[in-house]
């Protein structure tokens, strides 16, 4: 039984970048849905879409390569986990490689990027980093 879906989604799709698979198949459920179009929008996967295996919820998410297969997520850190929340306001959103990563933060208007949560105002919990 997984505990944190959201760390095993995270390192399914790291894993699978590092392995150079074309995508990678992993549990389901909102909060990952929400997060992978996160991903999705700010260019760091192709694509994703929810599949059902034996009945129970799962989605294939398609990974994205550069011109000679270089992945484009070169690495991911969960940083708010099930054991240890890790809140911020709207000034204290962190910067990922000085812009050049995205940190995916959970505010109460829904997951977004520290970008988009920046431009509207919003803190809340910090889900991961990803560059």
């Amino acid at each position: 039984m997984i505990n944190d879906l959201v760390s095993d989604v995270l390192i399914r799709i790291k894993n699978g970048s590092n392995a150079k698979h074309k995508f990678v198949v992993a549990p389901s459920s909102r909060v990952v849905l929400d997060i992978l179009k996160v991903l999705k929008e700010e260019g760091f996967i192709k694509d994703f879409e929810s599949i059902q295996i034996d009945g129970k919820p799962f989605v294939k998410i398609h990974l994205k390569y550069g011109p000679n297969k270089e992945p484009f997520i070169i690495g991911i850190k969960r940083v708010s986990k099930p054991g240890r929340r890790i809140y911020v306001g709207k000034d204290e959103l962190p910067r990922v490689f000085d812009g050049f990563g995205i940190a995916i933060i959970s505010t109460p208007q829904g997951i977004m990027s520290d970008r988009l949560a920046r431009k509207l105002g919003h803190g809340g919990e910090v889900v991961c980093f990803v560059w």
